[in-house]
């Protein structure tokens, strides 16, 4: 049993937070908090931040206009600003103003699953956030230092010990403003170079997904296509009877367009079916057994996989029913999130998957340049042509396995691979850093800043080679 003994003064203390339960007193929260002290610390409202809470907006989303930031789009340290980006129109923005978030300001989640989760945002347009998020700006303090301290172990505690509400939990800008931040004026500079040196890796990671697509494409003759949306166009009847769809959509002809060029190119084509493997949703998982699961939510826009649950058999969502492979091929089969498409690394070897995927081993095409061409306009046509339903509207086992593949010469196949793998390794080597300057923090926090810094430059050199 853990129990903590609080003076009167300690609970005074804490007013400005309303808290009299036990838990917000638990030892390892006080704990941190006198090792803060300990070492020199201040309050973030002492550094002269300044915390808004965003306006609950009405979404009336548009084509192009002000970028809209939403709460799935704040992961742990990155914004991610590539899946389904949405838009709102110069007049909402107008009226939003106070929404407002600029260069180098940090969101940080305010409500749900994902409260606490926080990132700087680091494109010079400004962009307008959801009322989810709270918007941080932070004085004196180094915006890049505060954002890897929050996500820190420590920084994660003390958020953690500020939430309030069980169904749907808050936390609110009074608590963060009295957050204890260490002060640690020469690690801030190192924390911010590593910070930016990792965001210049993932701007390369991206380069050099793009250019397997376009290798991709231009093999097939189609860099340069562009779908026509027709209005009017005909089909027969015995068409709609070996498709067994009487849906305009399926007939639109652009679809018949990119299976055509697929089917003339030299080195042939096939189907899902006959040229890969399509898995099976049949594994049971073991009540006690702990696994690692991959949902839709945990898919990044370059086929990486951006974050799993850890958790045993008797937790895992009922829908937890495939186990994968490395080099497997994850697809999603939901309208809306066809582009969900991630190859597993070793890291994600015999990681569980939702049923919401379909499951594919390479053959005839290897494993990136299957995940190049599915990702592609080419690809997400065929899937979204599959697509049937009211509801939920998805791609179903039979009509996935009909999707046209080409079967693109080996030794090109190897120039998309090669893009691929150093895609993924740039944004592993991105990935590191930060999970360095986090450690770089604690390690600070634990013994001293100059411990801290050497041992930074020492793992971003040794990472580097």
């Amino acid at each position: 049993m853990q129990y903590s003994i609080v003076d009167y003064q300690s609970i005074v203390d804490a007013s400005h937070s309303l808290r009299l339960d036990a838990e917000f007193f638990k030892p390892d929260y006080l704990q941190i908090q006198r090792r803060l002290e300990a070492i020199g610390s201040r309050r973030l409202i002492d550094f002269q931040a300044n915390i808004r809470h965003p306006k609950e907006i009405k979404r009336n989303y548009v084509e192009n206009g002000v970028l809209l930031l939403r709460g799935q789009n704040v992961r742990p340290l990155s914004i991610d600003l590539t899946s389904n980006p949405v838009y709102i129109s110069e007049e909402d923005a107008e009226r939003l103003k106070e929404n407002t978030i600029h260069y180098k300001d940090i969101l940080i989640m305010r409500s749900g699953a994902n409260v606490g989760q926080c990132a700087i945002y680091l494109e010079n347009n400004p962009a307008i956030s959801m009322s989810d998020t709270l918007i941080i700006r932070s004085g004196e303090l180094n915006p890049f230092f505060l954002a890897i301290f929050l996500n820190t172990k420590y920084g994660t505690a003390l958020i953690e010990r500020g939430k309030y509400g069980s169904a749907q939990p808050h936390i609110a800008p009074p608590f963060l403003y009295q957050i204890p931040v260490p002060n640690l004026e020469n690690l801030q500079m190192e924390i911010e170079k590593t910070y930016l040196q990792s965001k210049d890796l993932t701007e390369l990671s991206k380069t050099r997904y793009a250019e397997a697509q376009t290798l991709l494409l231009d093999e097939l003759g189609l860099g340069d296509w562009q779908p026509k949306h027709r209005l009017t166009f005909a089909t027969d009847y015995a068409s709609m009877q070996r498709a067994e769809r009487i849906d305009a959509d399926y007939f639109q002809p652009r679809y018949g367009d990119v299976i055509r060029t697929i089917k003339s190119y030299p080195g042939g084509w096939g189907t899902v079916a006959n040229q890969v493997h399509l898995k099976d949703s049949n594994f049971k998982p073991e009540p006690e057994t702990e696994y690692t699961y991959i949902e839709l939510a945990n898919i990044g826009n370059s086929g990486e996989i951006t974050g799993c649950m850890v958790a045993q058999g008797q937790d895992l969502p009922s829908r937890a029913r495939c186990k994968v492979k490395a080099g497997d091929v994850i697809v999603s089969s939901v309208e809306g999130s066809l582009e969900s498409i991630a190859l597993i690394t070793e890291e994600y070897d015999n990681a569980l998957c939702s049923t919401g995927f379909h499951t594919v081993k390479p053959g005839a095409l290897n494993s990136e340049t299957l995940l190049a061409f599915l990702k592609s306009d080419v690809g997400q046509l065929q899937l979204k042509k599959g697509c049937s339903g009211t509801i939920l509207t998805a791609i179903n086992r039979d009509e996935f396995s009909k999707i046209i593949v080409p079967i693109i010469r080996s030794e090109k196949q190897a120039e998309i691979q090669q893009k691929v793998v150093e895609s993924f390794n740039l944004r592993k080597h991105a990935k590191d850093l930060l999970e360095y300057a986090k450690r770089a923090v604690e390690i600070a926090i634990e013994r001293d800043e100059q411990t801290a810094i050497d041992w930074l430059e020492s793992a971003s050199l040794r990472t580097d080679a």
